[in-house]
């Protein structure tokens, strides 16, 4: 029986997705819960699984075309019970055929190279003549050649598994391509130019001081990873800086809405990651309720489902202000631009050793981090960023600080 495969709901005011990537091809067999196909949304990439054992039957839409909630985009023919009973038997038939041919002459050997079908096994003789294979390429490691159901087996999976294309530069190869921009990457061209040409964006710089988070991390990165199975970062002390911050200058945490400015009195701090499909940005809920642990956690599980296209659509909405950290690339300085509709974002730099005079007047060395803050001038003046920027460095500067928020 087919089935039509439809695009799912793809969460709240989404309503449309791209064909990144056919994860089965047409005839292939299929189990129950196994991805078929890759979607990519505005925001996130996700799969669309088998609703049940089966072949996919066709493919209607093709790799790089857009889809609507709802359209059809392959049709799935529903394994029946009788082929399950007869691919379940396939075993105990090999099992049987192996005990038969193991006390009969040469004449029932099926060799490599031989193409004679006759000679197979019923179980190998199926899977060969289902999916049209050459005899030839096939490795055997049955006794005396024999072919056996394994060997047909990782033949087939080594069909699947991608070829690595050499890429040597000759001067006969093309010497430009051009590859359609990706939807979440055309989505983040929009924004960056919406926020750009709304937004009345200035930037502000400050330095912070590294020494008391580098010694805080250093003196108990052992007992935090043993006990919660993941490293102390430096996230997690920018974020509860923010949190502090954001405190004592509200219109930072809020948005223009029109002609009003809706305060925001939480704390749902955005972070953002580099994933495979672009940048994403997911949001930690509720920051000024979580310890320390708690923040390290939930940034640990959105990089991994970041790298893996996981995330989901609710984990990278409504998010009131945005940390980017430029600096595990190499960036000194930068000037991030805004995530709309938030009315800021903090940039995050690389750590440097740099010469600077202490309270003594005496020169010494220090790590020295970079702060830029990008805010939007309609609603946030000049002396709310600067403070702003200079209650991070205050709180970094003296992280204990931050455990009784003043």
């Amino acid at each position: 029986m087919s089935i039509e495969i439809k695009v799912p709901q793809l969460g709240e005011s989404v309503t449309e997705a791209t064909i990144s990537k056919w994860l089965k091809k047409t005839g292939e067999m299929v189990n129950a819960d196994e991805p078929l196909v890759e979607l990519e949304t505005d925001k996130v990439t996700l799969e669309v699984n088998a609703p049940s054992g089966g072949v996919l039957e066709e493919i209607i839409v093709p790799e790089g075309d857009d889809v609507a909630v709802g359209a059809v985009v392959a049709l799935f023919n529903e394994r029946s019970s009788a082929q399950e009973k007869r691919n379940n038997g396939l075993d105990n038939l090999e099992k049987e055929t192996i005990a038969e041919t193991t006390n009969t002459d040469t004449a029932n050997i099926a060799l490599v190279g031989n193409d004679n079908k006759s000679l197979l096994s019923p179980a190998v003789k199926i899977l060969v003549e289902e999916n049209n294979l050459n005899l030839e390429e096939i490795k055997s490691s049955g006794k005396g050649g024999r072919l056996t159901k394994s060997d047909v087996i990782n033949h087939l999976e080594s069909l699947k598994a991608p070829k690595k294309i050499e890429q040597s530069r000759k001067s006969s190869d093309v010497r430009e391509e051009r590859v359609k921009m990706s939807r979440l990457r055309r989505r983040i061209a929009d924004r960056l130019k919406e926020a750009q040409n709304t937004a009345a964006m200035l930037t502000t710089f400050n330095e912070v001081d590294m020494s008391a988070v580098i010694s805080a991390r250093k003196k108990f990165q052992d007992v935090f990873l043993k006990k919660n199975q993941i490293k102390l970062g430096f996230m997690s002390f920018f974020v509860k800086a923010s949190v502090i911050a954001l405190k004592e200058q509200p219109t930072i945490n809020a948005s223009l809405e029109g002609d009003e400015i809706v305060y925001k009195n939480h704390y749902d701090i955005g972070v953002a990651v580099s994933a495979p499909q672009g940048l994403v940005v997911p949001v930690v809920k509720d920051c000024d309720l979580k310890s320390f642990t708690d923040i390290e956690k939930n940034i640990f599980e959105y990089g991994v489902k970041a790298k893996e296209g996981k995330l989901m659509l609710e984990e990278m909405s409504g998010g009131t202000f945005t940390i980017s950290n430029g600096g595990i690339y190499g960036s000194m300085l930068s000037t991030p631009i805004i995530n709309t509709p938030q009315s800021a974002i903090l940039g995050m730099h690389n750590i440097v050793k740099r010469p600077v005079v202490d309270e003594k007047d005496d020169v010494v060395v220090k790590p020295i981090m970079y702060l830029a803050l990008s805010y939007d001038h309609r609603i946030i003046d000049g002396r709310e960023a600067v403070t702003f920027l200079v209650r991070i460095k205050e709180s970094l500067e003296n992280p204990e600080r931050m455990l009784y928020e003043i």
